[in-house]
């Protein structure tokens, strides 16, 4: 189908009707994710969101259940979101993100039914990469400019028009009412080019990463390279697979809430025992985790890799420290080591 760029706002409103939209809205000289009241608060003339839509599923706090204590007992609240929900113009990475939250949030031993019910009450619209940018690097993962994996409907952008492509029936009832055209030849043609044209600067080779990891946990590169890392986190929170959480509650008198925040790996108090031991004292051993998580720990539980290569953490990290280049030496340490 065709869904020319002049219909996008009357169709967000349309959507409106029955759900909750979020789409990518312009916040000074960034984007993120938004839920909008207005078809004309969306912006689909971007690169990529500063931070991931994954928040949308995996809010930064949120309340998991509130209380009111009396003599003769407590009242629980669950506080369980079951609106229906859309989320419009995110990339094929951040879509594929949200396959390996999945996996961490749904399985044989821990299901989350704060997660689990936006997930199945949230469908997702992705639009196509037609610039990369530099930094991209989902290739090396699977993955792709125009990837469809985990989502209901794809945008092509072609110039004045988007070539839609319905990859589930749920997609297809969001364009219900719509009445748009058939794609003609030309128009897929258009697509075809446009796909086509989407190249990555960077592909990286993760052949052996995995089994070098299995071995290294020791290694005496862990000791120089962690070291321009300022434990900031700032990795962690644009991360689209990142899904470390604290629970706290939050109490004023008789009432209160038990609240789930975001966490991090990178943070010293993140692994600190009620003892004061750490088994992740410096900077070191928490540079280690995150690496590890993601390429080793992650693919020993669920044999997939928690990274998409959105390439927001080499984007936001303030000195300047690439995870790209961070896999390479590791790689070529076992290269050194074979000799």
């Amino acid at each position: 189908m065709v869904l020319n760029k002049d219909q996008v706002t009357s169709w967000l409103n349309k959507l409106m009707q029955d759900y909750q939209v979020f789409a990518p809205v312009k916040e000074a000289d960034y984007f993120s994710f938004k839920q909008i009241d207005s078809g004309d608060q969306a912006t689909l003339e971007y690169r990529n969101s500063k931070t991931p839509p994954k928040e949308v599923l995996f809010p930064r706090s949120e309340n998991l259940f509130c209380y009111h204590c009396e003599k003769n007992g407590v009242q629980l609240t669950e506080q369980i979101d079951e609106s229906k929900k859309v989320i419009v113009g995110l990339r094929p990475c951040d879509a594929q993100s949200l396959l390996l939250l999945d996996k961490a949030f749904s399985n044989d031993k821990y299901q989350d039914p704060y997660y689990l019910t936006r997930r199945n009450n949230t469908l997702l619209v992705g639009l196509g990469c037609n610039e990369p940018a530099t930094t991209c690097f989902c290739t090396s993962l699977g993955g792709g400019p125009f990837s469809t994996g985990g989502l209901d409907l794809l945008l092509v952008d072609t110039g004045n028009q988007y070539v839609v492509e319905v990859l589930t029936e749920r997609g297809q009832e969001l364009l219900s009412g719509m009445e748009l055209p058939t794609a003609t030849r030309e128009a897929q043609e258009a697509a075809r080019m446009v796909k086509e044209g989407a190249t990555l600067s960077t592909q990286l080779d993760l052949t052996g990463l995995k089994s070098r990891l299995d071995v290294n946990f020791y290694d005496p590169i862990w000791d120089q390279i962690h070291e321009k890392c300022l434990g900031c986190a700032a990795c962690t929170y644009s991360c689209p697979t990142c899904h470390c959480f604290d629970i706290v509650d939050e109490v004023e008198g008789k009432d209160g809430c038990r609240v789930r925040h975001w966490d991090a790996c990178m943070f010293p108090l993140f692994t600190l025992h009620g003892s004061g031991h750490n088994p992740r004292p410096t900077g070191k051993e928490r540079f280690r985790q995150r690496v590890m998580h993601k390429f080793k720990y992650f693919m020993d539980n669920f044999n997939a890799i928690a990274c998409v290569g959105c390439g927001r953490c080499i984007i936001n990290c303030p000195v300047n420290l690439d995870i790209r280049e961070v896999l390479t030496e590791i790689q070529g340490a076992e290269a050194r080591s074979d000799k």
